[in-house]
Order: structure tokens, then C-alpha cells, then sequence
């Protein structure tokens, strides 16, 4: 009884060191959001703002197109999200119901694909989108976007497939419903949720990514915001840290609702995949 409250314990306790660690330059974000030029350069700065000011807001409105780069990522990661979900929908149906040598081979395309770093395939991917004229293109950044989140789509939804009972597509079957039909009429409604859920994270992941933008995007008026946040960056590397702090942290806003949102149905989806009926 004692080891096992012991247990429980270290348990509780390495579970809120790693909350306080995913915490922590979230809490310092928001503190340095509000604080004075005058306190930022202290030699001994607080978690409290002694003094808190909006004045990083505004100027941080007024230096950079924070709004209209907003619009530009909302574009780009919704687009990605909603084509991403289609996709994968019916590939993962086929995944999760027909085990052939050509399913095993996509899933484990899947799992290799997530170990490719970004930096070895841009240069690849740029002479790409070079030849289609797409560079400089938020539709270009898009279909990147989609790519790259089609193999955790895939798998994601797979999960989700394999937890709809087969008796159900059966029935559907004897009702005289083709596999089309099966899956638009019958399968697809019980993954709503898993659906969400996978588009929902195909939406953050692209709203919060900076590498390919960076990249592809050239003229001002097309970047997204994680690119326009570098701009409170000097050319000599010093940063104009209270703006910066308070539009990084206007950012980081969306991530966290949909985040707090969805996470029940990402774990739940997790689960149900590594569970046999």
C-alpha cells in the first residue's frame, strides 16, 4: 500500500513538473506582453508586471500588418484543413477495411513520412512549385500544407474507421447501399468527431508553421503570420521585444482554444486506433 502511494505521488509530481515546463514560456509571453520598455530592461525582471501597459499592443498594431497577415494564414490553414479532410476520408476508409499489400505499404509510408526533416525537402519542393508558378502564392503554401498534413490525416482517421463496428456497413450492404454509398450515408456521419478533430489540428498545425512560409512567400503582402513576426526582429538580431511579446501572444491565442477544444477527441482518436474490435 505504501509503494503504491509512493508511486502515485511521483506520479503526480513529474506530471506537474512537465505542466509547469509547457507552462512556463507561455506564463513569460503573456507577463512580457504587458510590461513598460522601462521594466523589459531590467536587470531583475518579475513574473508580475509592476506597472501594466497596452501601449505593446497598439504599437505593435501600428509597426506591423498583424490583422491582414492573420487573413493571410486563416486562408491558408482552413483551405488546407478542409482539402486535407477530404482526402484522407476515403483513403483512410480504404486503409482501416482492405488489409492488401498496398494498404501496408501507404501505412507504413505514413510512418516514414513523419521522419523526413522540413530542410531536406524544400529545395525539391521549390523547384516544384518554381515549375507550376506557384511560388509566392498563399494556393501554393496551401497545397504544401495539405501534403504534409495528409500522412497524420490518414492515420488519424484510420483510427477512427477501424472503431466503426463492420456490422453496421453490412446492414447497409444487405440494404442494397454500394461502398460509396456506405461510406457517404453511414460511415462518415459516426467520424464526425474524428473528422473535427483531424481537420482542427490540420488548422493549427498550418497556422502555426513558419519554415515553408518563409520560404515560398516573398512579397509582404502574401506572408503569413509566424513570418511577420520576425520583422520585430532587427537586422542587427535585437528584438523589439514588448510589440514582439504581444503579437506572438495574440497568436499563440487560436492554437490554444482550438487546442482546448479538440484534445479529448485527439487522444480519443489515438486511443480507438490501437484498440481491436
Amino acid at each position: 500500500m505504501r509503494t503504491r502511494t509512493t508511486t502515485r505521488v511521483g506520479q503526480y509530481a513529474a506530471l506537474l513538473a512537465y505542466l509547469v515546463f509547457l507552462a512556463f514560456p507561455f506564463l513569460w509571453l503573456l507577463s512580457t506582453a504587458f510590461k513598460s520598455p522601462r521594466e523589459l530592461g531590467s536587470l531583475h525582471p518579475g513574473w508580475i508586471p509592476r506597472q501594466p501597459t497596452l501601449d505593446n499592443f497598439r504599437q505593435a498594431f501600428d509597426e506591423q500588418p498583424l490583422l491582414h497577415a492573420a487573413g493571410n494564414s486563416l486562408l491558408a490553414a482552413a483551405g488546407a484543413a478542409v482539402v486535407a479532410v477530404v482526402i484522407a476520408t476515403p483513403l483512410a476508409y480504404v486503409m482501416a477495411r482492405r488489409r492488401t499489400p498496398l494498404t501496408r505499404a501507404a501505412t507504413g509510408w505514413v510512418v516514414v513520412s513523419q521522419a523526413f526533416p522540413l530542410v531536406l525537402v524544400i529545395i525539391p519542393l521549390f523547384l516544384v512549385l518554381k515549375n507550376l508558378r506557384l511560388i509566392n502564392s498563399l494556393f501554393g503554401l496551401m497545397l504544401v500544407y495539405v501534403v504534409w498534413a495528409l500522412p497524420f490525416a490518414l492515420w488519424m482517421l484510420a483510427g477512427y474507421v477501424r472503431a466503426v463496428p463492420a456490422e453496421v456497413e453490412e446492414a447497409a450492404a444487405v440494404d442494397g447501399a454500394g461502398r460509396a454509398r456506405t461510406l457517404v450515408s453511414v460511415v462518415v456521419p459516426l467520424l464526425a468527431p474524428g473528422i473535427a478533430a483531424t481537420g482542427l489540428f490540420a488548422f493549427v498545425t498550418a497556422w502555426n508553421e513558419f519554415f515553408f512560409a518563409l520560404v515560398l512567400l516573398k512579397t509582404p503582402e502574401k506572408q503569413t503570420l509566424p513570418v511577420v513576426l520576425t520583422h520585430f526582429i532587427g537586422a542587427e538580431g535585437v528584438a523589439d521585444l514588448g510589440p514582439l511579446a504581444a503579437a506572438a501572444f495574440l497568436a499563440t491565442l487560436p492554437s490554444l482554444v482550438v487546442f482546448a477544444v479538440i484534445q479529448r477527441r485527439i487522444t480519443g482518436g489515438m486511443l480507438t486506433g490501437a484498440v481491436k474490435n
